[in-house]
């Protein structure tokens, strides 16, 4: 999703929730990763695999010049001809650390597996956060910090997953000489293209 159309959705879901809980979120997710330089895990649900986070983040990563942004994609199922970037097992989480930051997004409940492998690598000293589609009450006890998307609000999962990313390449510091990315300009020539225009009297 391009900064045109995360402005015009910043704007559809202005005054609800949504646009500033995402940046909360973003901002913990940089904050965990930037540091500490350890690495991003993404990993999803047996049913569900986060293909687009994985790519926007690859995309903001290289955008905004964070490199450790960028995730690494772990799978429930690799098959012997995948890839090198699609191939990383669950038994990556079990290698998680300190230092390394773990992003699980559950639209529903996760198998117990991923649950105990995901609490191995916090006591291990992983930082833990969590894109939740239900409340799922073990997902938010294992995080550190995790935003919920319930049935019945204003967006979907998927939604706070373009809000999040976008937002994650965002704020970062400024660059030498106080100069901003071409990416910052873009995302603020989009802002006031679709602001609204100032009220006449």
């Amino acid at each position: 999703m391009d900064a045109v159309r995360v402005a015009l959705l910043r704007e559809v879901l202005a005054g609800t929730e949504w646009p500033a809980a995402a940046r909360e979120f973003a901002r913990t997710l940089r904050s965990s990763v930037v540091p500490h330089g350890g690495g991003l895990l993404l990993v999803g649900t047996e049913a569900y695999e986060p293909w687009h986070l994985a790519a926007h983040l690859v995309d903001e990563s290289t955008w905004s010049g964070l490199p450790q942004l960028r995730p690494t994609l772990v799978r429930h199922r690799v098959e012997p001809d995948d890839p090198v970037h699609l191939a990383v097992g669950l038994g990556r989480i079990e290698a998680a650390g300190r230092g390394e930051t773990l992003l699980v997004v559950a639209p529903e409940h996760p198998a117990d597996g991923l649950l105990e492998r995901v609490h191995d690598a916090r006591r291990a000293g992983a930082t833990v956060l969590a894109l939740d589609g239900g409340g799922d009450p073990e997902v938010r006890g294992l995080a550190h910090e995790a935003l919920t998307v319930r049935d019945g609000n204003e967006v979907d999962l998927d939604t706070v997953q373009h809000l999040v990313s976008a937002a994650a390449g965002e704020n970062c510091a400024p660059s030498p000489r106080g100069r901003r990315t071409f990416r910052d300009r873009l995302s603020r020539l989009a802002d006031q293209l679709t602001a609204p225009p100032p009220a006449r009297w």
